[in-house]
């Protein structure tokens, strides 16, 4: 091959790579959208530890898919889910570890086609008794309006997700359920599809005793968009304490470890 042609493939492979970083900046704020029109499975690996009166450590795997359902000229509807695996040491002493899913909470929203500056979406969201165990699951089933808004200026991701559910059938030996579970995000985004964000999320059990109402997290990660054989994927690792926790299933900290495949519109 001759010099120019060797200089012809440099010249678009680099042009490709600058595309390729351009397309990833602008994924990695779509990603950031809850209500984004784009197919995503996030694989979120939570670590709470300190957890419970023994300090042990918990573990979730919470697939946490999200799929365009339909569209008008004028709406979207996303249909979003988080389905928990989990694994944590006993709260009784001398029993064994509790393997199995918890409670999936499943969320229709209703958002703009064609929305401004701000952006946002409405819905009911339900949490369905699905655990396998009494300590990884309520035992009710529960409803409630979960509502995002949020705007995208420049580099910025910003915005509040937040629901309240209350149990409206379920075990009755159970204690009834009226929660409040509200994230706010900022998200930087910087070349090359990296970013730097917080999405704590705050969560009140309003029936709980004041000591054991409140989870109030605050801290830090990074991610970044990426592809791997024509698969895009976002990696990110976030890392929370709480300043507030329920002293009997509380943590003291907690690590997020997330992979999401993502499937942009061709």
């Amino acid at each position: 091959m001759d010099f120019k042609k060797w200089m012809l493939v440099i010249f678009l492979a680099g042009k490709a790579s600058s595309v390729w970083a351009d397309d990833a900046t602008d994924l990695a704020k779509k990603t950031q959208n809850p209500v984004e029109k784009m197919i995503s499975v996030p694989l979120q690996n939570q670590f709470n530890f300190g957890y419970g009166p023994h300090q042990n450590t918990q573990y979730f795997l919470n697939a946490k898919p999200v799929v365009p359902l339909t569209s008008t000229s004028s709406l979207n509807f996303i249909g979003r889910a988080i389905i928990p695996f989990v694994h944590q040491p006993n709260l009784y002493p001398g029993r064994g570890d509790i393997n199995g899913i918890g409670d999936i909470n499943p969320t229709l929203f209703l958002s703009p086609a064609n929305a401004g500056q701000i952006i946002w979406g409405i819905g009911p969201t339900m949490i369905l008794p699905t655990a396998t165990n009494k300590q990884s699951g309520a035992g009710k089933w529960s409803i409630g309006p979960e509502v995002v808004i949020l705007g995208m200026p420049n580099d910025w991701v910003l915005g509040v997700l937040a629901y309240n559910v209350w149990s409206v059938a379920g075990d009755a030996n159970r204690t009834n359920v009226n929660e409040l579970n509200l994230q706010y995000f900022i998200n930087y985004n910087m070349p090359h599809g990296w970013y730097i964000n917080t999405t704590p999320t705050i969560t009140s059990d309003w029936y709980a005793t004041s000591g054991n109402r409140w989870t109030i997290p605050w801290g830090i990660g990074a991610g970044h968009v990426f592809s791997i054989a024509k698969q895009a994927l976002n990696m990110q690792l976030q890392i929370y304490t709480n300043s507030s926790a329920p002293k009997t299933t509380g943590a003291n900290w907690t690590a997020y470890f997330t992979i999401s495949l993502l499937y942009p519109e061709s």
